[in-house]
């Protein structure tokens, strides 16, 4: 069932300057700028309502991640070494581009269960990689204080990061036409980011977090304002697993969020598969979060998603051909 929170008002996400999102667009690399954004008469017929979906799969990291990185990594003093903690992968491989593209240095810290594929293009991309058995996020910290050139990113925390993401909602607005956003829910960046220019600019539009059922932390802190861990259940969609939401992120989505649905791990391959009979994109579960909340909540349409996220390891694949 959906959730819903007690009002906040949005001076609580004032932290997130409009300013800065339309500056982010002069400073991202253009490569991960105006994806694509149209309505897909296949997917409107299975869906039943009109969908505006934008496709941040076909840039060098195959998800939305290099706009937040890129325009976080601006604002780092030259020479730097970027820092960061990435639980579901695609941040980690966003910091290493970043980081690469503006000649700097880059160390990621990530869980003993990560992804091979995603820590294999973080290393790609030039990052040192380190698998930790025990909290990453807290050991990616303490090595980021004890370097004086190292410069700790946080996914969630960092406003940077959030008005970077915050072009998407630009770039949506140009198009128009929607009531209703509707995007994945992991650590907050997203849906914040899009959230505060739309509602700057659009504010009759709603704007939905979808959120994985079996890593419900975000979503209950957006319910009761208390940031309290949850031990995950599944891991399927990793890029929207989060199990220790950042107070920031909480602060920022209770001011910006009208709703927050879950999906459980079946309805997000049933978009996957979604994605991939109608738009001919093969999403990793994060990334089809979005389509999986409209589909099994009846979001009413019409209403925009992003599609994000297409760095899943082959066994989540398997099946969708069945």
């Amino acid at each position: 069932m959906p959730q819903h929170r007690t009002e906040t008002g949005p001076e609580a996400a004032a932290d997130l300057d409009l300013q800065n999102i339309a500056r982010a667009r002069e400073v991202i690399d253009p490569v991960f700028l105006d994806s694509p954004q149209y309505r897909e008469a296949a997917l409107e017929e299975r869906l039943g309502r009109r969908v505006l979906v934008k496709v941040e799969t076909l840039n060098p990291l195959r998800s939305f991640k290099g706009r937040g990185a890129g325009f976080a990594a601006a604002q780092a003093p030259a020479g730097a070494e970027l820092v960061c903690a990435s639980g579901g992968g695609n941040f980690g491989q966003a910091v290493a581009y970043a980081a690469r593209h503006r000649g700097m240095t880059a160390t990621v810290f990530v869980p003993a269960t990560a992804s091979p594929l995603k820590t294999g293009r973080m290393e790609g991309f030039g990052a040192r990689v380190h698998r930790v058995g025990g909290d990453f996020q807290a050991a990616a910290a303490a090595y980021a204080e004890d370097g004086p050139d190292r410069v700790l990113l946080q996914d969630g925390r960092d406003a940077a990061i959030a008005e970077g993401a915050g072009t998407i909602g630009a770039e949506l607005l140009r198009t128009g036409g929607f009531d209703a956003v509707v995007l994945p829910l992991g650590d907050g960046a997203l849906v914040t980011g899009v959230a505060r220019w739309v509602k700057a600019h659009a504010p009759g539009v709603r704007i939905i977090g979808a959120g994985a059922a079996a890593a419900p932390a975000l979503a209950r802190a957006w319910r009761t304002g208390v940031p309290e861990p949850v031990a995950p259940s599944s891991t399927f969609a990793a890029g929207i697993t989060i199990a220790r939401p950042h107070p920031e992120s909480v602060r920022r989505t209770r001011a910006l969020v009208d709703e927050v649905v879950l999906v459980d791990d079946g309805r997000i391959r049933s978009a996957m598969h979604l994605a991939a009979e109608t738009l001919g994109v093969l999403p990793e579960p994060a990334g089809a979060a979005g389509l999986a909340a409209i589909e099994a909540h009846d979001v009413p349409g019409p209403v925009a998603t992003v599609v994000t996220g297409a760095n899943a390891d082959l066994e989540h694949f398997r099946g969708l051909g069945g």
